[in-house]
């Protein structure tokens, strides 16, 4: 159980689940505690910063283990406690197999990984998130009152949230998959996490946020809230959630974090220099079209839209894709799938005119 703290590793960019624009509002709208909390966390990403724009995605790893051969294969997670440092990963606590602990965020943590990678491996065949059975690891309790979780190219982090204006970010499944399907955008060929090509990387997650908790639940497209952190929000905090594919721009609207920026069609795309270009903003776009074609295709998300979604992100080839040319590959898969004359096809082209993009 002993262990050999690490720094972070600027291997790969960090992606963190609060974006850039809420922690300025802390910062803007806190009272003196906030504010020293939002720029704690600010000075914690800068050491991320200058890798995080910069750095081009490694290559693509796509293989996948056959159908017949899902039932043999199994997850290897491993939760550590951080024990309210910054050092990484901390002591180990949990490893695959091992009963349930006494701690909460350590089995949410564990539950949440086995969670996604479930769908990831019976629904697209991939074997955890580079598909050749990389091991899923966490660590929890990492930094005093630390508000942000975040998946580091290695392994995913979890705060505890200072119980203010966020729980521990190990309650809401959606933040769990989120962050952990920006793995999947790593070794699936990568995205540039800058203007659109970034802002498809956070609406992928977001996407697949979702879907893993609908795939827990076995919830239809239509039962679904589609909120990303539902739970999360502290107790006296206007709001839902982080974000909200069903309507963008409503998930919040609160005296400290501010109201809701994203936008839901391209009338409203934010031109912005901040957030590497808005990444965390204008995903509402994509976002809002993944959701109005599941609605329309009916049934289970995870599958005709999330296949479409999904060998969209595995086949574009293309890292520094607009929302143009990733609406384009998703109508070709579409057709390639489906039929060209399919309603899938139709669906997809007709969502993406609803948010303003023509294929």
């Amino acid at each position: 159980m002993g262990y050999a703290p690490r720094p972070m590793s600027y291997a790969h960019p960090r992606h963190c689940i609060l974006p850039p624009h809420m922690i300025e509002a802390i910062r803007l709208r806190g009272d003196a505690g906030l504010r020293k909390m939002a720029d704690g966390i600010e000075q914690d990403g800068q050491r991320f910063r200058a890798a995080r724009c910069e750095l081009m995605p490694p290559a693509a790893t796509r293989r996948t283990q056959p159908v017949a051969a899902r039932a043999r294969i199994k997850p290897e997670r491993k939760v550590y406690d951080a024990q309210q440092r910054r050092r990484l990963p901390g002591k180990l606590v949990r490893a695959e197999g091992d009963a349930r602990s006494s701690d909460a965020d350590v089995d949410r943590a564990y539950d949440g990984a086995g969670a996604t990678f479930k769908l990831f491996l019976n629904v697209y065949q991939r074997h955890s998130l580079d598909g050749e059975g990389m091991p899923l690891v966490s660590s929890v309790h990492y930094g005093k009152s630390y508000n942000n979780a975040f998946w580091d190219g290695e392994q995913m982090v979890y705060g505890d949230g200072d119980g203010i204006l966020f729980r521990s970010f190990t309650r809401s499944l959606s933040v769990i998959a989120h962050e952990l399907s920006h793995g999947v955008v790593q070794f699936s060929g990568g995205l540039v996490y800058r203007d659109q090509s970034g802002a498809l990387s956070e609406s992928f997650a977001d996407v697949f946020g979702v879907l893993t908790l609908q795939y827990r639940r076995k919830q239809a497209a239509h039962e679904a809230d589609w909120l990303v952190g539902k739970g999360l929000l502290g107790p006296d905090v206007r709001g839902a959630a982080l974000r909200s594919l069903k309507a963008p721009g409503t998930a919040y609207d609160d005296a400290v974090l501010g109201k809701d920026p994203q936008p839901f069609h391209m009338d409203d795309f934010v031109y912005t220099s901040s957030d590497n270009g808005g990444v965390h903003i204008n995903s509402g776009i994509p976002n809002h079209a993944f959701y109005l074609l599941a609605q329309n295709l009916c049934g289970n998300a995870w599958e005709r839209a999330g296949h479409i979604w999904y060998d969209t992100l595995q086949s574009i080839d293309n890292p520094h894709a607009s929302f143009a040319d990733w609406a384009d590959r998703t109508l070709e898969l579409a057709r390639e799938r489906f039929g060209a004359g399919s309603t899938e096809a139709i669906q997809t082209r007709r969502s993406w005119k609803l948010v303003g993009i023509a294929v």
